[in-house]
């Protein structure tokens, strides 16, 4: 029987290392590559053509929401799994509008991330319970008169992309080189996304992008007041 082939792109080596065991340990499947930030995870899903992509949304250069939009772009059939710490209600909408058809938390059982699998194998969406009650919540916020942020002001993936790589400390000049723009063009991203969101300074904008999963807790290239917090690991119960 022809092997399920899976693709996972997590930018925590030991992370990726140990739900690469729990697939393995599954007669089935197969761990066909693995990737370490969103660019990467695009490349690889078009050279290897995986069964499924379990993707996080926090990664460096490019974030999974993005990451995800532009793989389904070229293939509409690709198969993705979310995998990840991340509980932003207007996070969840943009994946489910991009085309995202599973969702899992790295605090979930392992079991629960086996299931998962064995659904999107089988054709079918899935996702964790938490998901519901996380949409439900955002849902009554907004029609309540209180909107979220991500929702007051939506981001275009363009955006998006520039405020994650000003929250990685890129300089206007590199960002520009990267987005393939002018410098001047990449300057008035940023200001527009300053006013659009209502932001006054970089720390603003990274604290933003922390909120709304476009980048991780600890942001390598900025330097915040706040204690540093861990992230919290899957349990695999089976696989010590």
């Amino acid at each position: 029987m022809k092997a399920f082939r899976i693709l996972l792109a997590d930018d925590h080596p030991v992370f990726r290392m140990g739900v690469c065991s729990l697939i393995r340990s599954h007669q089935a499947w197969e761990v066909c590559g693995e990737a370490d930030d969103g660019r990467d995870a695009i490349t690889k899903c078009m050279q290897l053509n995986p069964d499924l992509l379990i993707l996080d949304i926090c990664m460096p250069k490019l974030n999974g929401v993005d990451a995800a939009r532009q793989i389904l772009k070229h293939n509409p059939k690709q198969k993705i799994l979310v995998l990840t710490n991340v509980e932003s209600e207007q996070v969840v909408r943009d994946c489910l509008e991009a085309g995202v058809r599973g969702w899992v938390y790295k605090s979930d059982r392992a079991d629960e991330l086996k299931l998962a699998i064995e659904e999107m194998q089988v054709g079918n969406s899935t996702f964790s319970s938490r998901i519901s009650d996380l949409i439900l919540v955002g849902y009554q916020n907004f029609h309540g008169g209180q909107p979220a942020v991500g929702i007051r002001a939506r981001l275009t993936p363009r955006e998006r992309q520039v405020v994650q790589l000003v929250s990685e400390g890129k300089t206007s000049k590199e960002i520009a080189m990267l987005m393939g723009v002018g410098v001047k063009t990449a300057e008035s991203h940023r200001s527009n996304i300053m006013i659009k969101l209502n932001l006054h300074s970089a720390v603003d904008l990274v604290m933003y992008a922390i909120r709304n999963g476009i980048v991780p807790v600890q942001p390598p290239a900025v330097e915040l007041t706040a204690p540093e917090t861990s992230r919290p690991e899957m349990v695999f119960q089976a696989h010590n």
